[in-house]
């Protein structure tokens, strides 16, 4: 019989180094070589006493089990078992192997998610540098229009199934593109209006917080819309040119940053 090297401290136990000689020898757990199996198991606690390697008592047990076994397949019996000798062995080997393979899937998962944290919120102050006098409710009413214009618009609706990683919209480059709607002589405009430039969801987020921008700047005020009902549901929300803060009010609004 050719020589067999193993490397004794890999095992675990008795049912490891089973589990190991089957997959060496590439048989089935549930019809295991019982005689090949458990010749080479000797071998290998044969070996590891020439080496003066204390064994652990489950491997000496485990040996006395398989020669059992070895013996009742072999010696002929007059009234034959109603159970295989060799199927506990082969259960308890299963479930060694299924829990070995299910360590090794969890091993995966931890090298990717075993060194984050959860990050815990964050307390947002308020801002106290808003000067000009909005009503808040007609912002909400024009957050709303974004929201339903964000279902109706076709582009907007296809790029939501797109990965996740999601182009970085500068807010800047989008108000110089809202002013450009005020441009030759235009005083006013609607929501909608503003927000058919958005070619993504992201692209309406950018432009809304534009839109706030301006109105925080004073650049912009809401104005009422065509009728009650389109003023109450934000509908058609109409901004128009504002006046920009006189120097006094930029003044306070510098102070109260610097005091935040």
């Amino acid at each position: 019989m050719e020589e067999i090297t193993y490397k004794l401290e890999k095992f675990e136990g008795p049912l490891d180094l089973l589990l190991n000689l089957i997959h060496k020898n590439k048989v089935q757990i549930e019809d295991i070589p019982i005689s090949l199996i458990c010749d080479q198991y000797i071998e290998y606690i044969a070996k590891a006493q020439e080496l003066d390697i204390e064994l652990a008592v489950e491997f000496l047990s485990m040996a006395s089990e398989l020669m059992l076994i070895k013996s009742r397949m072999l010696l002929p019996r007059e009234v034959p078992e109603e159970e295989d000798p060799r199927a506990r062995l082969a259960e308890a080997i299963a479930r060694l192997e299924a829990a070995k393979k299910a360590a090794e899937k969890l091993g995966e998962r931890f090298k990717i998610y075993g060194g984050r944290m959860a990050k815990d919120t964050d307390e947002i102050s308020v801002d106290k540098t808003f000067v000009a006098d909005q009503d808040p409710q007609k912002l909400y009413d024009a957050m709303r229009r974004v929201l339903s214009y964000a279902n109706t618009h076709k582009e907007a609706r296809g790029e939501l199934v797109r990965p996740m990683a999601k182009p970085i919209i500068p807010v800047e480059l989008k108000i110089i593109g809202i002013m450009k709607h005020f441009s030759d002589g235009v005083q006013s405009c609607d929501l909608g209006t503003l927000l058919d430039d958005a070619v993504s969801r992201p692209d309406l987020v950018a432009i809304f917080i534009g839109v706030l921008e301006l109105v925080k700047m004073r650049r912009l005020v809401i104005i009422e819309g065509a009728d009650e009902f389109e003023t109450l549901h934000g509908t058609r929300t109409r901004f128009a040119v504002g006046v920009a803060p006189d120097d006094t009010e930029a003044e306070n609004a510098d102070l109260a940053e610097m005091n935040r």
